[in-house]
């Protein structure tokens, strides 16, 4: 059993209120449990929201609204859901500014990538969890 990036799923909750299903991920799905979570609607945003980045420690949209507590609030209540089932490891979408695993987006809202980790991805890492992304499969 393990947690899984909703969207990966082919669950319409992106920002742009789409899915990004991967096919790897969804032949996993009909061998083991995965649990979709999108922790930014755990969170409390809407489908669909602005686009998010991480910069300086901040999550912002490109019109510099801060959204870190919402991010912060949905990673908290994935990592519950972990600890609910015992879950030890999560597949979660690279890039993503929750859920990317060393790589997500500058802050700049230009495309470019960097090293790090997004809110969730980086909870769940402190406590544990092993994250693999999508392009790890």
């Amino acid at each position: 059993m393990k947690i899984c990036s909703a969207c990966l799923l082919g669950i319409n909750c992106r920002y742009d209120g789409k899915s990004k299903p991967n096919k790897k991920v969804l032949e996993l799905s009909k061998k083991e449990i995965l649990i979709p979570v999108c922790p930014e609607q755990l969170g409390g945003l809407p489908i669909p929201r602005g686009p998010y980045e991480i910069k300086d420690g901040k999550v912002v949209s490109n019109s510099r609204e801060n959204v870190t507590n919402e991010f912060k609030k949905g990673a908290e209540e994935t990592l519950k859901i972990t600890k609910l089932f015992n879950v030890k490891k999560a597949i979660l979408k690279q890039k993503s500014p929750s859920c990317g695993c060393g790589q997500i987006y500058d802050g700049t809202f230009s495309g470019k990538i960097i090293k790090g980790d997004g809110i969730t991805a980086a909870l769940l890492k402190k406590n544990g969890i092993k994250i693999i992304t999508e392009e790890d499969l």
